[in-house]
């Protein structure tokens, strides 16, 4: 059975007799029925009755009807009202927009808005580049998304898609300062999306594509970033390379292994495996072993896909062409981003020892952390109710703020190496253990850490870029 989670957390009103005893009497039928007591308050009282909120988090929907009826079955007691708390926060949304500057008088409105903004207009047509300070543009992306492969619920559209898009701009805002808007689009057709975000970029200084299903992700992605002059950022593939390669990097620090010499399985070849696997690559791996569904991925097969073949000319140098479970035998690294329970505890007792496994299939992993953590060293997933959360809020925020200041026009693998290294280092070496490779989510100095290690990689990628253009040209002159 699955634990209890705030993602299922309620609050039921009960009405029960009043005495000393009544709320530990709630409290002990809400724990009978498997549910967390996270809060218990008396809302009102009277000579012969106690009205108490009690809260707890549940399983699912059953569970929340079992934990009613628990109570319901005590003398004397009755359930008023059970309110869903993740529904209650999302009741007409969790955005809204409020203006930067205060509208108090004639003389405000005429700078705000006509006729002095048409002089910022006339400016910004004379000089498109000055949008960037003019504007929204300075600090806005675009959340875009076709609903196609949403968390771990698939393809449920772009309206279902849209509270995820929603919470996504929130942790910008929160994370970071950066003002994040969702912008769903009711079409999956990747020449109709990749219009339409080419459209509306003169609002945003930078996208970052979110749920789009492979491989029409990786084209829409490649297309944008030729085609527009603000950085696209797909975060299922490089928010997950960034923040597994931050993990992996202090996990290994943990057992005392190295990332040239450690054998890596990885299970999900699709948009978050493929960008791990080049990231590893970049930064040295060189015993990969990537499984799909239908084994291991290698050089004697053919792939339609390009990602597949790349990953075949690029991963399993041995020719490796078994399971998924047979590629874990002897593996120092199992890095899941698939589907639940691919894996049981008899594979990860088979891998090396001091072994490390990130099971990161949200919200059920590939394998159940308790049991991996009978045989593993190091455990990670993408949960919040485990140790090691692995969780691309750590990397987005800070990425963007970094772009966003540098003025960015592209991301470079440096980019990405210099925000996984700042999030790494967030963990000094007298907290390192193996309950502790990556920070919290809330560590307030992960994002500007994070900003400040991509900001820098960009400008001296910038540099670099007029330094070979400077050579160039001093080249071209002197031909000629």
């Amino acid at each position: 059975m699955a634990n209890p989670s705030p993602g299922n957390s309620i609050t039921l009103r009960v009405e029960a007799p009043s005495s000393f005893s009544a709320t530990s009497e709630l409290a002990a039928a809400v724990g009978a029925a498997g549910a967390a007591i996270t809060a218990l308050d008396v809302s009102e009282s009277h000579h012969e009755t106690l009205v108490v909120d009690v809260t707890c988090n549940t399983t699912d929907d059953d569970h929340a009807a079992r934990v009613k009826d628990a109570l319901n079955a005590l003398d004397g007691v009755s359930v008023r009202k059970v309110s869903d708390r993740t529904f209650l926060m999302h009741l007409g949304g969790k955005l809204d927009v409020v203006p930067k500057v205060a509208l108090r008088n004639r003389d405000d409105l005429s700078r705000a808005y006509t006729p002095g903004v048409a002089r910022v207009c006339l400016a910004i047509a004379e000089d498109p580049a000055m949008a960037r300070n003019l504007t929204v543009k300075r600090n806005t992306v675009a959340v875009v998304t076709d609903g196609s492969a949403v968390l771990g619920l698939g393809n449920i559209g772009s309206a279902a898609a849209l509270p995820v898009m929603e919470g996504k701009a929130a942790l910008f805002k929160q994370f970071a300062n950066v003002d994040a808007w969702p912008v769903c689009l009711d079409t999956q057709d990747t020449e109709e999306i990749i219009r339409i975000v080419k459209a509306i970029a003169p609002v945003y200084g930078g996208v970052n594509l979110e749920d789009i299903a492979a491989p029409r992700c990786f084209e829409i992605e490649n297309r944008l970033r030729e085609e527009l002059d603000i950085p696209v950022f797909h975060d299922d593939q490089h928010g997950t390379a960034i923040v597994t390669l931050a993990a992996l990097v202090n996990a290994l620090r943990v057992v005392g292994k190295n990332l040239e010499e450690v054998r890596i399985v990885v299970s999900g070849v699709g948009a978050a495996g493929s960008a791990i696997i080049q990231l590893l690559k970049a930064q040295g791996a060189r015993h990969i072993v990537a499984a799909g569904r239908s084994g291991a991925i290698h050089s004697g097969e053919d792939y339609t896909d390009e990602h597949r073949s790349w990953i075949a000319a690029n991963t399993n140098e041995e020719g490796f062409a078994g399971t998924l479970h047979q590629a874990l035998k002897g593996a120092d690294v199992f890095i899941g981003v698939s589907a639940p329970h691919v894996i049981g505890e008899e594979q990860v007792a088979s891998m090396a020892e001091d072994a490390i496994v990130f099971a990161m299939a949200n919200p059920t992993p590939e394998i159940d952390p308790v049991a991996a953590a009978r045989h593993a060293a190091v455990v990670a997933t993408g949960r919040s109710d485990f140790p090691n959360q692995i969780n691309n809020v750590l990397a987005f925020p800070g990425f963007f703020r970094g772009l966003l200041d540098a003025g960015a026009s592209d991301i470079t693998p440096e980019m990405l190496v210099a925000a996984a290294k700042a999030i790494a280092s967030r963990v000094a070496d007298d907290e390192l253990n193996a309950s502790y490779i990556i920070p919290s989510v809330f560590d307030p100095h992960v994002a500007a850490d994070v900003a400040s290690a991509v900001a820098a990689a960009a400008h001296a990628a910038a540099e670099a870029r007029d330094t070979a253009a400077a050579l160039a040209s001093g080249a071209a002159s002197a031909s000629a």
